[in-house]
């Protein structure tokens, strides 16, 4: 039996730079993976994959309907949703293979096969053969799995979830969505783009319902006007029927009629939940919580004191680059070192066009707690950047503490959002105020001269391009 210093069960984001994290400080590590593949559904069925199928229908959806007006000329053109596949899964196996590199580079010892407790320091791999090693110290970075509510379970036929949505065989003409957030408009949006009529199926009020609100009201206009989406909010599913060639939805609108929503595929996106099915985590002792999380403390500790856990797995939100720093804490705090994150301070992020993204309170939270505010704004549409690129959707919104000008939070919905969102984390990071980024010179044309004008509004409405 072989003896290591951590084993980390689980591979994604947060389990493979868990494991990186802790051989470069010196500890010996293995790495186990229940699939013969690496990356976890990030890589191989999630984040990944995704944003290369999103590149490809934006670019497909532009030359379609906006090249004539830069002035090229196109005939003939047509979707070739194979070689679209084709291109994704072939990121996804350079991604992927990346990861068996890092693997190999850093000497951690990779294992493929189910990995389960026996108890606290000793794990079963049950993969082409069964073998059992020892670990000191354990990281459970098993991340979750998509999620649904009776009446929606998915067939994997017609009823899909979105590992089936990135691998179709045709172009759907009618794509029912249920689930307003993240996962379902990024993948509705890139079959809208190919030619789909998505319908989105939303239980809330509005889209994105964790995030500012002025955001999602953005993104529904935007969606609807530019890909032609067509929304039933404040609808709840009572049922998902698969009628062979097409789909049919029992829903309930907030009136309590029923309602008929029909399409070729439904696509549930309605969340995500811990996978932690297989793991034994009662033979080692470890507590889950009433949701089915790993239960932890505030160093991502759990009830048993050499068993930590990280990531989708445990309490916050569902996030890659979340996972990620949760995996280089828990090495470091090994380590004995004393490492720090900001929840407040991860940035979320939606991949839709325009980009969404947002880091810190939004205005609903900073006025449930009472905190005095300011807010400036500043639209895409007065950016000569935006309009170069014909990217004039959406805004950027800065809040800011009403007495000490610290930015409080940033939220914007348009072109490169999820890269220009990077310039607010480091900001509030060294809780600069406002007038901070007003004052730092931003070059020109540029998408993030909008988070400089927004600031400006926010500090005595001192923006000088609205």
């Amino acid at each position: 039996m072989s003896n290591y210093d951590v084993a980390v069960i689980g591979s994604g984001p947060g389990g493979y730079v868990a494991a990186i994290r802790c051989a470069q400080l010196g500890m010996k590590t293995a790495l186990i993976e229940k699939y013969n593949t690496m990356g976890g559904t990030c890589l191989n069925v999630g984040c990944i994959p995704s944003k290369a199928l999103l590149d490809s229908s934006e670019h497909f959806h532009n030359a379609k309907e906006h090249f004539g007006e830069h002035g090229i000329g196109l005939k003939d053109l047509k979707v070739d949703l194979a070689q679209m596949i084709n291109r994704k899964n072939g990121v996804v196996e350079q991604t992927t293979e990346g990861i068996k590199f890092l693997m190999k580079k850093n000497k951690v010892d990779v294992y493929h096969g189910m990995g389960s407790f026996v108890n606290a320091t000793t794990i079963m791999i049950k993969g082409e053969k069964e073998e059992t090693i020892s670990a000191a110290k354990t990281i459970i970075a098993t991340g979750s799995k998509p999620s649904f509510f009776p009446g929606m379970e998915p067939d994997k036929d017609r009823i899909i979830t979105s590992t089936e949505a990135l691998n179709l065989k045709e172009v759907p003409k009618e794509l029912v969505v249920i689930g307003g957030g993240v996962i379902g408009l990024e993948l509705g949006s890139v079959y809208a783009r190919l030619g789909s009529k998505v319908k989105v199926v939303e239980f809330m009020s509005g889209l994105i319902p964790t995030m500012d609100k002025a955001l999602g009201k953005e993104l529904q206009k935007v969606l609807k006007k530019e890909l032609g989406f067509e929304f039933y909010m404040n609808h709840q599913v009572q049922k998902v029927t698969n009628k062979g060639k097409s789909v049919e939805l029992d829903v309930k609108d907030k009136k309590g009629n029923d309602v008929k929503i029909t399409g070729d595929y439904c696509l549930v996106s309605v969340g995500r939940k811990p996978y932690t099915e297989g793991l034994g985590l009662d033979k080692a002792g470890v507590k889950t919580d009433d949701r089915g999380r790993v239960d932890v403390n505030d160093h991502l500790q759990t009830n048993v004191p050499n068993i930590y856990a990280i990531g989708d797995v445990v309490k916050g939100a569902m996030l890659a680059h979340k996972a990620e720093e949760e995996g280089v804490f828990v090495a470091e705090s090994m380590a004995g070192q004393k490492p720090h994150i900001d929840y407040n301070l991860v940035p979320g992020v939606v991949y839709t066009w325009p980009e969404v993204a947002a880091v810190g309170k939004t205005e609903e939270e900073l006025k449930e707690a009472k905190v005095e505010y300011k807010s400036g704004v500043f639209p895409f549409k007065a950016s000569g950047r935006a309009r170069a690129s014909m990217d004039t959707d959406g805004f950027v919104k800065v809040l800011a503490d009403k007495a000490t000008d610290e930015i409080l939070g940033v939220h914007m919905i348009g072109p490169r959002a999820a890269d220009m969102i990077a310039e607010a984390v480091v900001a509030m990071e060294y809780r600069a105020s406002a007038e901070d980024i007003g004052r730092f010179c931003h070059a020109h044309p540029t998408f993030t001269e909008a988070l400089k004008e927004a600031a400006l509004d926010a500090t005595e409405k001192r923006a000088i391009h609205i």
